[in-house]
């Protein structure tokens, strides 16, 4: 398959249509250069809020977000569905029934509509001491006619066991959706896709916002370069770099992946992270 990766710039709009010719020219660009899964980043649905006035502020910025992140995920299910291709949506707050807060909420639509969706596990200290966005459900693989595919919300993508979980489910593909407003955040979460690379003997996708949004005291400054990672083994580059856009600079990354490549690497590599994985837990509680 063919994995795009967007490095995504945030912009404020007037009218529904605006935004909507956005989402269109992006969908439209990755699927003409051949990509089958198309990833979006973390937070880019704060751009729904400006449709509404509310994206200056805090709270109702959550709220106006949630309110229209119905309709661009039926937007992007019509374009996965129109073009052929599989889709991880920008992810965004939902309010939904079973909470007082906010989720943190990706969907992953494909040519047949929606698939499943991710919501982020482990909130930042911005997110729970000041926007009080809360952890959703549990993370689940999600099945697809391209493979087995997890999400971790950026900053989970730092804790090894969130990897783990979703590669003991049989994930061969980890999405990484990020919203980064420095060159150290941005950094933590490509080091921490990398590594659940290598640990999982799996393909690991970045896909970042990128630019400043000053309309918005949530996601006003965006750090990053989409990037697509390997391990470091058979099959793979070197130094696991698959494929990787310069810093700042928006648009599609894209890399061709092959899953025989991941299945050969956890069969036959140098190492065998992925399978020795249970005995660094042996080892870890001997020290004890």
């Amino acid at each position: 398959m063919r994995i795009a990766t967007a490095a995504y710039s945030l912009d404020p709009f007037q009218k529904w249509e605006d935004y909507a010719a956005k989402q269109i020219h992006w969908v439209r660009e990755a699927a003409g250069a051949g990509a089958d899964l198309l990833v979006f980043p973390e937070y880019a649905r704060m751009e729904l809020a400006t449709l509404q006035n509310a994206a200056g502020e805090l709270e109702p910025s959550l709220h106006a977000a949630s309110d229209l992140a119905q309709d661009a995920d039926h937007l992007m299910a019509d374009l996965a569905q129109g073009y052929g291709v599989h889709i991880l949506c920008p992810s965004g707050p939902v309010f939904d029934e079973d909470r007082d807060r906010p989720v943190n909420r990706a969907w992953f639509v494909g040519p047949d509509g929606f698939i499943d969706y991710t919501d982020k596990q482990v909130m930042t200290r911005f997110e729970r001491e000041q926007w009080n966005v809360v952890p959703g459900d549990p993370l689940q693989v999600i099945e697809t006619p391209l493979g087995k595919i997890g999400v971790l919300v950026c900053y989970d993508a730092e804790f090894p066991l969130l990897g783990r979980r979703l590669t003991e489910q049989g994930a061969e593909i980890l999405l990484c959706p990020s919203c980064t407003d420095s060159e150290a955040g941005y950094n933590r979460v490509r080091i921490g896709a990398q590594a659940r690379a290598l640990e999982g003997q799996c393909v690991t996708v970045q896909s970042p916002t990128v630019g400043d949004a000053k309309w918005s005291p949530a996601v006003d400054e965006n750090v990053g370069a989409a990037g697509i990672y390997g391990p470091p083994d058979l099959g793979f580059p070197d130094d696991g770099i698959l494929a990787q856009g310069a810093l700042n600079e928006p648009g599609w990354v894209l890399a061709d992946i092959d899953l025989a490549a991941i299945h050969k690497v956890r069969t036959e590599g140098h190492v065998f992270n992925h399978a020795h994985w249970p005995e660094s837990h042996i080892a870890a509680s001997q020290s004890d």
